[in-house]
């Protein structure tokens, strides 16, 4: 299944990523690789990613994917935000931003996240 892909907002490019209702290990892994192959093979930072991660449970070896998966975009990244958190997702938000020194603005719709990026953009 791809969970990565560019989209297109405004007229202006965004790789979406559809972490949603992700709970198996493998799954999140594909999922984390598959971002990294799409925003890695980008010019240094270019790129804006709109996260969905409504629904996805985490342990600990999702979160340490997470982390590294965030850190090693860092530098591909012009700006990125996340949608779909839940309250216990915060948990795993404050571990992720910590560890990569990412700011990740969250929002509650979609429409709403990609047009913050268009204007980061």
């Amino acid at each position: 299944m791809t969970r990565v892909s560019l989209i297109q907002h405004r007229g202006v490019a965004i790789a979406y990523h559809d972490f949603s209702n992700i709970g198996d290990r493998q799954e999140a892994l594909d999922a984390f690789r598959q971002s990294a192959e799409l925003v890695r093979a980008q010019r240094a930072g270019s790129v804006l990613t709109l996260t969905n991660v409504a629904g996805s449970r985490f342990n600990k070896d999702i979160l340490d994917g997470l982390k590294e998966l965030t850190a090693g975009n860092k530098p591909f990244v012009k700006a990125g935000c996340i949608v779909g958190m839940s309250g216990l997702q915060r948990v795993a938000y404050m571990a992720v931003t910590a560890f990569s020194g990412r700011r990740l603005p969250t929002f509650q719709a979609e429409d709403e996240a990609k047009d913050w990026l268009v204007q980061q953009g």
